[in-house]
């Protein structure tokens, strides 16, 4: 690309891209941070679009290393000044890493074609009161059903569902332990439970309504399944419970990483779809859940001409390009509307499970830490039968009790 004398809006500042730099000054290395599992394929393609930008490879170099985005906040509340200077991570992390003044908010070209290029949800997830801080990565946070098609011939409801694996003595492997999974009923009820957090990372509110009918039925169903003898505990991280020589999964609830997986023990019977309904005392829910994004964010600069360029660097990895390199390489969903539709995308039958179930799904915000925990001790107590035989005051007391833990989770 050669550099013309134009400015662009970032972050609400005037940078303007004209000037040179001389021919002897060592060159400025910009550090980007990516999973391990991209990280190859980041750098080699990083590379050779460098080569690509005649005036920027005289001045800069970029340098790939591996932060798994679990850790990139972390590493930001840490010491942001170490933070790489472009980096992915999660969407329910974005007020935090405001908090700290990590995000330089894309503005002029590159936000027209973050507007432009990518689906509603991650648009949706990389802003925060109105504005756009990041470009979306990913669509493909979440989780639907992998199943055996000689085992489950009718995806639609849980009841169908357990009754195949049960006739063919086949488990329905489900994390109730799990708040991440088990958001699923109460969502799909009409329960919820929603934090908020200011631009400066600071905790403004909390809304939870578990204490009510949704949540019973919610509780109920969660119970019913615990209680089916075709109920099987999952990590909802191991389709490899499909093993024929010796796997007793008829379907586990999981997400795309575990495609692969699921696809190699199950050969022609390799089936997914999006989770079913379930019904309780005579009505019918659609199982709901998270649906989730990976972004790429751009760390501020005093300098005009490396702010610009390292938004550069994030236009090109959130691109069509590279994000049918990632799915290539590692299987990652693309937010790209170009790449949705590629004919890869399009017949791939875990992506498009998570596409039909993102229909039913609520976007992923903060959460406080305490919410995970508690959510995972209430399925956990669920799981050890707790509840089992316990009558409804019974439930709605524990209900009462989780949701005022809730309410005042931090």
């Amino acid at each position: 690309m050669i550099r013309k004398a134009v400015s662009l809006i970032i972050s609400g500042m005037l940078l303007l891209t004209a000037g040179s730099c001389s021919l002897q000054s060592p060159k400025r290395e910009i550090r980007v941070w990516t999973t391990d599992e991209t990280r190859e394929i980041t750098q080699t393609k990083l590379n050779e679009w460098l080569k690509g930008q005649e005036e920027w490879n005289r001045k800069y170099t970029i340098t790939v290393s591996v932060m798994e985005t679990g850790e990139v906040v972390t590493q930001f509340l840490t010491d942001s000044e170490e933070g790489a200077d472009v980096f992915n991570f999660a969407q329910d992390q974005l007020s935090r890493l405001l908090a700290v003044n990590a995000l330089s908010a894309p503005g002029g070209v590159f936000l027209d074609s973050i507007m432009s290029d990518n689906d509603e949800g991650s648009i949706n997830a990389a802003t925060h009161e109105g504005k756009v801080y990041a470009y979306p990565e990913t669509s493909d946070n979440g989780y639907f059903m992998y199943y055996d098609t000689s085992v489950i011939t009718d995806t639609s409801t849980l009841e169908g569902i357990l009754e195949q694996c049960s006739s063919a003595g086949k488990k329905f492997f489900f994390p109730l332990d799990n708040g991440w999974y088990n958001m699923s009923f109460f969502f799909g009820t009409g329960a919820d439970c929603q934090y908020s957090f200011g631009s400066d990372g600071v905790f403004t509110g909390a809304d939870c309504n578990f204490d009510s009918d949704a949540g019973m039925k919610a509780f109920k169903a969660m119970n019913a399944l615990r209680d089916n003898p075709a109920y099987a505990i999952s990590t909802g991280t191991d389709a490899a419970m499909f093993n024929p020589d010796g796997g007793t999964a008829g379907a586990v609830i999981s997400v795309p990483a575990e495609a692969a997986t699921a696809k190699a023990y199950l050969g022609e019977n390799y089936g997914a779809a999006p989770l079913p309904t379930f019904t309780v005392d005579g009505e019918t829910f659609q199982m709901s859940g998270f649906k989730g994004y990976k972004l790429i964010g751009v760390k501020p600069h005093n300098d005009n001409d490396t702010t610009i360029f390292c938004h550069m660097i994030a236009q090109y990895l959130s691109g069509e390009e590279m994000q049918l390199a990632r799915y290539d390489a590692a299987g990652w969903g693309p937010s790209n509307l170009n790449a949705q539709q590629s004919d890869t995308i399009k017949t791939d039958k875990a992506l498009s499970a998570l596409a039909e179930q993102f229909k039913y799904c609520k976007e992923q915000l903060q959460y406080p830490n305490l919410f995970w925990d508690l959510m995972k001790a209430f399925g956990s107590d669920i799981n050890a039968g707790k509840y089992s035989g316990a009558d409804e005051s019974e439930l709605k007391r524990a209900l009462a009790e989780l949701q005022d833990e809730l309410l005042k989770a931090r």
